[in-house]
């Protein structure tokens, strides 16, 4: 690369904007960088063999590196970032400041290293989009204050409708944008049956929320809810492992899980739709439709049913029982939703790098790399190539 060498990256002025300058800027504190590519390491599950076999970088060398004893060349940081598959900013820069007050007081005993992984890198990703577009989220607000029983959760959940321009009559069909308008980016990826549902960053500016797509849509939308409950607090770093299922000793999560199934499926709107049913359909048809026109699940369905006493605990416990078939789509002419499904990013945040791609403030690649790999490079629109002096802007 034009401007880059091989050695250590302190002895040399760089370009501006280029990767060596970056690292340079940082090389006056070798252990940080080092600490920081022996965490990688051990996340990726490599030994210091297995990295140094990786990247060619002797053993004794990359030891030396990891115990900030040496400075990392400008190429070996590369090759390491390839070889652990993390982008190079996640060694020169420092994660969102709730991330590393998360992990501070995390319970050491609780693996979340897949969705926390994950988290960091959208936060990280959102934080440099952000950098070049500042309007991607509104302007701060005030936080909710925190929730002292069940009824003042039924009353944020209004205020969260109005601040989103919803009526507390209708379903929200797009929930990814609809939480994407007042600043919390929704993503999605499948991360597996045995991790969390989802979990929520606080930024300087909005929030990322992850959702895990391996659960069926109407959980994927509970969960999203449930983290507009914790954006709305202004929680800094949030994991839900298990949404709908808190114990009565989980009070706080109990009362934003109250929240989500209020916002989800108003009181009025909910009320009326459920009394319409029912005076011409037996309750399992009821449910269906219900379920279909909030798009939520049975379970949610039948709790919220249940806490507006519109249904007693039988009607209750057969509507949670209930399955959508397939004739039901037909003969209903029920919408079959795939929100959030496999991985996703919000449309706010699509548009913007694309955007950006098309101003030539982004390079293809890390385009397609902020996108997630939902598109591919046929897929991004025709710009004119960049100039030479422009390529320095566009390697991060």
């Amino acid at each position: 690369m034009a401007g880059c060498r091989g050695e250590s990256v302190h002895k040399y002025k760089y370009k501006p904007g280029c990767i060596c300058s970056r690292i340079a800027h940082m090389a006056l504190d070798t252990s940080v960088v080092g600490a920081r590519i022996a965490d990688a390491r051990e996340r990726a599950g490599l030994t210091q063999a297995e990295l140094s076999s990786e990247t060619g970088i002797e053993r004794s060398a990359l030891a030396k590196i990891e115990r900030g004893i040496r400075g990392v060349r400008a190429l070996e940081l590369a090759a390491i970032a390839r070889a652990v598959d993390f982008r190079l900013e996640w060694f020169l820069s420092e994660p969102p400041a709730a991330l590393v007050s998360y992990r501070l007081r995390a319970d050491a005993d609780l693996d979340i290293a897949t969705i926390d992984r994950v988290l960091e890198r959208l936060a990280r990703d959102v934080e440099s989009v952000q950098s070049l577009a500042p309007s991607l989220v509104p302007a701060p607000r005030e936080p909710a204050p925190p929730l002292k029983n069940q009824t003042e959760a039924d009353e944020l959940a209004v205020r969260a409708r109005a601040l989103c321009g919803i009526d507390n009559r209708s379903p929200i069909n797009d929930l990814v944008k609809t939480v994407g308008h007042i600043g919390l980016l929704a993503f999605s990826k499948e991360l597996g049956a045995d991790t969390a549902d989802a979990g929520t960053i606080l930024l300087t500016h909005g929030a990322v929320a992850l959702v895990n797509s391996t659960n069926h849509v109407g959980r994927r939308r509970l969960a999203l809810a449930h983290e507009l409950g914790h954006y709305l607090l202004a929680d800094d770093y949030a994991i839900d492992w298990r949404v709908a299922d808190q114990t009565s000793s989980d009070v706080v999560e109990s009362r934003i899980d109250r929240f989500a199934r209020a916002f989800l499926a108003p009181a009025v709107g909910l009320g009326a739709f459920w009394t319409n049913a029912r005076q011409t359909h037996t309750v399992r048809d009821a449910a269906v439709l219900a379920a279909s026109h909030f798009r939520i699940d049975m379970s949610t369905l039948a709790r919220r049913l249940r806490e507006l006493e519109l249904a007693d605990g039988a009607e209750c416990g057969e509507v949670r029982n209930t399955k959508t078939s397939k004739s039901d789509f037909i003969e209903f002419g029920l919408f079959d939703p795939h929100e959030m499904e496999g991985t996703s990013v919000p449309p706010n945040f699509g548009q913007v790098v694309i955007k950006l791609f098309k101003q030539k403030r982004l390079s293809a690649e890390r385009a397609l790399s902020l996108l997630q790999g939902t598109l591919e490079y046929e897929d991004l629109p025709l710009v004119e190539p960049a100039h030479e002096s422009e390529i320095w802007d566009l390697l991060l």
